[in-house]
Parts: C-alpha cells; sequence; structure tokens
C-alpha cells in the first residue's frame, strides 16, 4: 500500500478513483503510465452477490498523454447496443440497453454475481461504442458509497441549473407513498405519489447534504432532456466532489477513504496501485472538463426502444488522444457542462 501521504496527493485529479485506489491491494507491475489514460466509472444500486448489478450511471474519463487535464463524459444508460458474447459468465452476444452489460457480465455461478467481473463486460461493450481500445482503469461504485463519500465530505455545493422535483424524496428525505396498484411489486414505471422534494434554480452555489446530493443526481422525470440532464447533473456532482476533495485536509480525507469501505471495486490493468498514486495526482481537479454527449429516443412501431447517440468524430478524438483541439474545432458536436 502507498504511504498515506500520497495517497492524498491522489485526490485533486482522480475524482472518485481516489478511494477506489486506497481499496485496491498493491501489487507488482510497471512503475510507470505512459501516454494517454482511459477509465470507465460505473454507478450501481446497492445490492448483494445474490442480485445482478446495472450499471446506471457510465462515465469515461479521458486523461491526455500531456496530462493538461481531464475529461468526463456519459452514456446514457438506456442506449440500445450490441453486448458482445462473454464466456466467463456464459452469456451470448445480444442487442440490449448498454446498462445491462454488467448484469450480463457478472453471473459467476447460480444465484451469484461479481460486480469486478461485469465491468470487464461492461468495459469491452463501452469499446465497441465509442473505439477505445481498452481502458488502463475502471472502478464500480455504489450508489450508498458515494453517499458515505459526500457525508464524510461534509456535503458538498452545487450550482442548481435547472428546477428538479424529486421522484423519490419528500422534503424531509423519507421515501414517498407508494400508489395503492404498486404496492408490493416493482411494476410499476412510476410507482410515487405525494408531496415531493423540489430543488429550485440557483446560480448561486446551495449546499447539498449527502441524501440530497445522490437524490438531486438520480431525478430525470420533468426534466426537459430527461436522462441528458441526469447525467449532467451527475457530472456536475463528480467535478464538485473531486474540488472539495483538493481542498480538504488529511483528517477529512482519512474519513473519505473509510466511508468508501467495501462499496467500491477497482481494477488496476497492467499498473500496480503505486504507479497510479503517482500518475494521478498530477492530474488538477480544476481542470476537468465535462462533456455531454448528444443522443436521440429510438422507437419501434410507437415504442420505446432505448436510446442512440450520435458523436463518432468526438469519439474518434477520445481515442486518437486529440480531445482539446476537437472542442475548438467542433464546439457544437459536443456540450460541455462547465
Amino acid at each position: 500500500m502507498a504511504p498515506l501521504r500520497h495517497r492524498l496527493c491522489v485526490a485533486a485529479g482522480s475524482l472518485l478513483l481516489i478511494p477506489a485506489l486506497v481499496a485496491a491491494p498493491a501489487t507488482a507491475g510497471p512503475a510507470a503510465i505512459d501516454g494517454p489514460i482511459d477509465i470507465l466509472l460505473a454507478g450501481i444500486d446497492p445490492r448483494d452477490t445474490h442480485t445482478a448489478p446495472l450499471a446506471d450511471t457510465i462515465i469515461v474519463v479521458h486523461v491526455p498523454a500531456d496530462r493538461s487535464g481531464a475529461y468526463l463524459f456519459s452514456l446514457p444508460r438506456d442506449l440500445v447496443v450490441r453486448i458482445p458474447g462473454f464466456a466467463k459468465s456464459g452469456s451470448s452476444p445480444q442487442r440490449a440497453k448498454i446498462n445491462a452489460a454488467m448484469a450480463l457480465g457478472s453471473r459467476v455461478g447460480e444465484g451469484r454475481y461479481d460486480p469486478a467481473q461485469g465491468l470487464e463486460l461492461l468495459a469491452r461493450t463501452v469499446g465497441d461504442v465509442t473505439g477505445i481500445a481498452g481502458f488502463d482503469a475502471g472502478a464500480v461504485i455504489d450508489f450508498g458509497g458515494f453517499r458515505d463519500v459526500i457525508a464524510a465530505l461534509g456535503g458538498v455545493k452545487m450550482s442548481i441549473d435547472q428546477d428538479v422535483a424529486s421522484e423519490h424524496r419528500k422534503p424531509d428525505g423519507t421515501p414517498r407513498d407508494r400508489l395503492p396498484q404498486c404496492q408490493g411489486h416493482h411494476d410499476c414505471a412510476r410507482p410515487y405519489t405525494g408531496e415531493q422534494k423540489i430543488y429550485p434554480r440557483s446560480d448561486t452555489p446551495v449546499r447539498l447534504k449527502p441524501w440530497e446530493a445522490l437524490d438531486f443526481v438520480r431525478q430525470r422525470y420533468g426534466l426537459p432532456r430527461s436522462d441528458y440532464d441526469r447525467q449532467r447533473h451527475q457530472r456536475q456532482l463528480l467535478t464538485a466532489v473531486a474540488r472539495k476533495l483538493s481542498k480538504a485536509g488529511p483528517g477529512r480525507l482519512r474519513r473519505v477513504l473509510a466511508a468508501a469501505g467495501s462499496s467500491v471495486t477497482f481494477s488496476g490493468g497492467r499498473h500496480s496501485l503505486a504507479a497510479w498514486v503517482d500518475e494521478l495526482r498530477r492530474v488538477n481537479a480544476a481542470d476537468v472538463t465535462t462533456v455531454g454527449v448528444p443522443g436521440t429516443a429510438v422507437f419501434e412501431d410507437g415504442r420505446y426502444l432505448g436510446e442512440s447517440v450520435d458523436a463518432a468524430p468526438f469519439f474518434t478524438a477520445v481515442a486518437t488522444d486529440r480531445v482539446a483541439p476537437f472542442l475548438v474545432d467542433h464546439p457544437g458536436a459536443v456540450t460541455t457542462d462547465n
């Protein structure tokens, strides 16, 4: 395990990968990480080993070879893709929503699932979509662990860029009531009723409690661009967390690392923990650019199938490590959040 003072230096540049790096055991591997870096982050609902995990949040982090910053972009969880076959789990090739790749790849036995194995199939699927030949590292964090990390930070401040009504929570944070016809099962698409927590638009950063931050970034219903607005809010929260971590003292950082606990799964590929710690501390949280990928809904005979994205030139820029010049030369191809 790398010395604590080195692990704490990672905070400024590694976003939610920080607790994953600390949770991972040190292994032998090359001492240096050269060239551009591509990291896959997946967020899942808290689940036990007997429930297949779904990747509800999929974010790619690209760090240029010159370490001049980092770029984050999301893929819609409902993106319709071809998921390749995966011998480890016995799943066959199929066309489905991309969040299913984690579940299909995670099966390790009858009724048993492993998110780390599921991340392998998700990485292959995301690689096929984006043209990224292989991810250098990846991490899975459940949303409960994310909430605990924010709690250890003492909450987080965010600008609320649009009015958002919670589908899931009352103003006091307790769960909303379920409709009578939706009691005892999960077959209702929108099972809740009654008063809602409201997050009013504010250009001045608002301090959000841990449950509020997590609730805010999980909302899509009622938003003009639905899941694309939700993806933007998730990227904004990641950036806010990273920037607060960059200013935190050693005592608070220790609490953050402890809070992550077993909720994070990290894969460092060919490189050791020490190598990742040394490399990622070179990235400044202030130099992170978050990017929105354009997409549209896919329908067949009036039935919603999922989403498609139109970002092939941007994906090529990522795969060839030319994101900065691409954003300058093609200002309308994607959107930047900051």
